[in-house]
């Protein structure tokens, strides 16, 4: 907007205008609160300079929608597994299809937890976090098994991890 288009909605003169930007004299009160609403600003925002427009969030999913849409999502990963053991078991690797289900779990928390922080309860994330580490090592584990390899000690680096995952949790945020 110009200057003499702002001048003529607050029926002052453009001069007016001009000496407010270079800070040579103020407008009344009242005059700034009408600029505030022909903007959409606050009173508050028009003063400080506060107001980013590029900082508006969107409005929230309702609450209510946002469950069956976690319930999409990580139902949509099993679909996946179902197509990935159909084609798995049709194909020559028919005797270890069942590990596309093993790798829907891990898959199925990831999603769950990037959900779950963006619009549910934080703290949980801890609860998923360990479930995805002990769902990932049962994935490696039964991986290596179907090829030969009991390597059960795979399941030792859970124990560093939920501790870490454990003093995490102690963390205090602000």
């Amino acid at each position: 907007m110009t200057q003499l288009e702002l001048a003529e909605k607050l029926n002052y003169s453009d001069k007016a205008i001009s000496k407010w930007e270079r800070a040579e004299s103020l407008p009344d009160v009242l005059v700034l609160i009408e600029m505030a609403k022909l903007f959409g600003v606050s009173l508050d925002d028009l003063v400080n300079g506060t107001h980013d427009p590029a900082a508006e969030e969107l409005p929230a999913a309702p609450r209510h929608r946002k469950a069956p849409i976690l319930g999409m999502s990580i139902l949509l990963v099993w679909l996946l597994a179902v197509i990935a053991f159909s084609f798995l078991l049709a194909g020559p690797h028919g005797s270890v299809s069942w590990l596309a289900f093993v790798y829907a779990l891990p898959v199925s928390t990831i999603v769950w937890l990037v959900l779950n922080s963006v619009w549910f309860n934080r703290r949980r994330n801890y609860l998923i976090v360990s479930l995805l580490l002990w769902a990932t090592l049962t994935a490696v584990f039964l991986t290596l098994l179907t090829n030969g390899i009991l390597f059960w000690q795979v399941f030792l680096f859970g124990i560093p991890g939920q501790a870490i995952i454990w003093l995490w949790s102690r963390i205090k945020k602000k």
